[in-house]
């Protein structure tokens, strides 16, 4: 669910738009057609995207056939430097999918019941009714709490370096009322995934982030990926994201990621997530239990699982994973079932107007159909 005040900019708001308008609903999709992504048509989308609101933009595309990279827009405004291949961005939400898996595995573990009350765990923090499973599915009609806070453009300056400890965003969501009786309905909320990664340091007796790298980002060498807290700078190679101030850019690379905390505040690269997503789906990271519980929906949640959204492109072709925005910065990460058609990507946002949903859907298309 996009909202006015939430973690994802325009370009992330308009490419859930282009998905939504696009038809993908989850229903079980036809066979892949046997072709592969032509790069020239790929360059062109990229090319597409960045005239139409983005700065930069850089994908990773696996088609079967073959892997390749493009980028098109440059790094950074006043600056002719290109997007850097492979360079890091924040990914945003897609950051559920690593804490959710993290879950899973703790599941497997036998130390966590998906259908438990969180406050077998968490004694006390939220209503007693919502269980471990309605939260990692966005079904718990918890307040989303980036909702209260100062996102928009003209805004976010005031909040864009503060601290924020997970206890003060969960208290700006139990100070208000549940959206809705738990498991009746589904709404994205930051605030499932706020409570997703004190689950992890409670089950683990360590940070989140640690439980991230040591499950996750050491074990599949994801060099390029970090967890960073505090740290208000992208390490490494990487392109600047902008919002939109008075009519003027402003560059909003350097932020506090801590606002969005298991919700959304990973860096990472496309090689990584692509890495990731393919450990994820060959069920290399879960056991085969878990592994079915991860893309597994429901009626009142047709199209998103466990930190893992599920659709169907209007070709037929099944394809889940997960998107992401934080100020400046918009993500993509699909696959489909069997991971032999991919699509890792990065855009930063600029100061220009346009729409971008054709071409997205063009750049869908033809990695997919």
């Amino acid at each position: 669910m996009v909202q006015r005040k939430s973690l994802r900019p325009l370009l992330r708001t308009r490419l859930v738009a282009a998905l939504t308008v696009a038809g993908l609903i989850a229903t079980t999709g036809t066979a892949l057609a046997d072709t592969s992504a032509d790069r020239a048509v790929v360059q062109e989308a990229l090319d597409q995207i960045t005239v139409n609101g983005a700065l930069g933009v850089q994908a990773r595309v696996t088609d079967g056939v073959q892997r390749f990279t493009a980028r098109s827009g440059k790094a950074e405004l006043g600056s002719n430097r290109p997007v850097p291949e492979n360079g890091r961005f924040r990914v945003g939400s897609i950051t559920k999918t690593f804490v959710s898996t993290v879950l899973l595995q703790i599941a497997g573990e036998g130390k966590l019941d998906l259908d438990a009350p969180v406050v077998r765990y968490l004694p006390g923090r939220i209503d007693g009714r919502i269980t471990v499973r309605q939260v990692l599915q966005h079904t718990s009609g918890l307040y989303n709490y980036t909702s209260a806070l100062p996102l928009d453009p003209d805004e976010f300056e005031q909040i864009r370096y503060k601290h924020w400890a997970p206890e003060q965003l969960l208290k700006i969501a139990t100070d208000k009322p549940l959206d809705f009786d738990p498991g009746t309905r589904w709404s994205y909320s930051n605030t499932n995934y706020v409570v997703a990664g004190l689950l992890v340091e409670k089950l683990t007796g360590k940070p989140y982030g640690k439980a991230v790298e040591q499950r996750i980002l050491k074990p599949l060498h994801l060099d390029g990926t970090e967890v960073p807290g505090d740290n208000v700078e992208i390490k490494g190679p990487h392109a600047h994201g902008y919002v939109t101030v008075a009519g003027k850019p402003n560059d909003v690379t350097r932020i506090n990621p801590s606002v969005a905390w298991a919700a959304g505040e990973i860096i990472s690269t496309t090689r990584d997530l692509d890495t990731f997503v393919v450990a994820l789906a060959s069920g290399k990271l879960l056991k085969p239990a878990q592994q079915r519980e991860l893309s597994k929906t429901t009626t009142v949640s047709p199209e998103y699982g466990l930190g893992l959204q599920v659709q169907t492109l209007p070709c037929g072709s099944k394809v889940w994973g997960h998107g992401g925005g934080i100020p400046g910065y918009s993500s993509q990460l699909l696959t489909t079932p069997d991971t032999k058609k991919r699509l890792e990507l990065s855009a930063t946002s600029a100061p220009t107007g346009g729409d971008p949903n054709p071409a997205l859907l063009k750049l869908l298309d033809e990695v997919f159909c």
